[in-house]
């Protein structure tokens, strides 16, 4: 478990510009049999339209840009199964920063 603390409203503003520049809106749908089924409104993201194909490339982009220079120079190294992996080279390459992806 991190001892890192939980984002704040202001730690999510000020990742904003950052995620907006490199990503497209997140397509938002009504599902209307869904919603009848379930007995409320259902809206889905659909996260698989982001260049990586889900919502974890946002964390990605907020670490990068948040690095100091030493950081960038000493690169990102990250071990991943999956959608980790793929946001943090998708941000290490946004942001020009080496970085090694153990899979």
């Amino acid at each position: 478990m991190s001892n890192q603390p939980m984002p704040t409203l202001k730690d999510v503003l000020a990742a904003r510009p950052h995620v907006y520049r490199y990503l497209l809106p997140t397509p938002l749908h009504h599902y209307a049999t869904l919603s009848e089924l379930v007995g409320a409104q259902v809206w889905v993201k659909h996260e698989n339209h982001q260049p990586v194909g889900a919502c974890k490339v946002r964390g990605g982009l907020a670490m990068a840009a948040n690095l100091t220079e030493q950081e960038r120079k000493a690169g990102l190294f990250t071990a991943s199964t999956g959608n980790h992996g793929q946001s943090i080279a998708f941000a290490a390459q946004a942001f020009g920063i080496q970085a090694t992806i153990a899979v």
